[in-house]
């Protein structure tokens, strides 16, 4: 019989990055490392990383509540609570909250490689006091992932 994994409303790891929080439901320890799923939480007036492209993996959004700017590009997408954005490998992109209230979003990353990320993130952080979108960079380069600076 194969097990079947549940998280509960208070389960999974949380990464607490400064204006963001990911909570990672899946870390791709079921799926065989196809899928990752995580539920990040983004304070009111905040941004989000550097504009940036990945090369192998796509990456999904689901606003659950609040609502999230999306920029792709030099393109400007408002999404409200119910909006799906996917975003397929080489695509431009980043996020914001510009609202009053926390924006939530269900985030999915296929395959799973990108939530060791995160946790290099959280190093980063603890190590070095602050996330300057050099130090950003740094680890996003450790995912086959490029900040995004031209747009043709």
């Amino acid at each position: 019989m194969t097990d079947v994994a549940i998280t509960g409303p208070d389960g999974g790891e949380v990464i607490e990055l400064g204006p963001a929080r990911m909570r990672i439901l899946e870390d791709g320890s079921v799926t065989a490392h196809r899928l990752g799923i995580g539920e990040i939480t983004l304070a009111p007036h905040s941004d989000g990383p550097p504009q940036h492209r990945h090369a192998e993996h796509d990456e999904g959004f689901y606003v659950v509540s609040g609502q999230v700017r999306f920029t792709v590009g030099d393109q400007v997408h408002d999404a409200p609570k119910g909006t799906l954005v996917m975003v397929p490998p080489g695509a431009p992109h980043t996020f914001a909250n510009p609202g009053d209230e926390p924006a939530v979003m269900l985030n999915t990353f296929t395959p799973d490689l990108y939530v060791q990320y995160f946790r290099d993130l959280r190093e980063t952080l603890a190590r070095n006091g602050v996330l300057t979108p050099a130090a950003t960079a740094e680890v996003m380069s450790r995912y086959a992932t490029t900040p995004a600076t031209d747009f043709a």
